[in-house]
């Protein structure tokens, strides 16, 4: 079985997605980022207006734009800390 990422995405009042995923990607202030399992530890700040994509396990992506906040990776997943979150639609899926 493959490892995977557990994803905590939380808007200032609510927990707005959480569950395990293949991989995060999300714009920062530093560029593009996309964390697989693995990664090394980094606290980065999300970039206005951002959009983080979960890449679940089969393929199906899941999206959110984002106002403010962070990503942080270590050994347990990933945490997004976002001033809020709304679900968006996602275009492209992997097949």
């Amino acid at each position: 079985m493959a490892k995977q990422l557990h994803v905590e995405l939380v808007a200032v009042e609510e927990k707005v997605w959480s569950g395990e995923a293949d991989m995060v990607m999300a714009r920062t202030t530093e560029g593009e980022l996309g964390v697989l399992p693995g990664h090394a530890p980094l606290l980065g700040q999300l970039a206005e207006p951002g959009r983080v994509r979960i890449k679940l396990p089969g393929g199906e992506q899941v999206a959110y734009e984002v106002a403010g906040g962070f990503l942080s990776v270590n050994e347990r997943g990933v945490t997004v800390l976002a001033e809020s979150a709304t679900r968006v639609s996602v275009t492209e899926q992997s097949h």
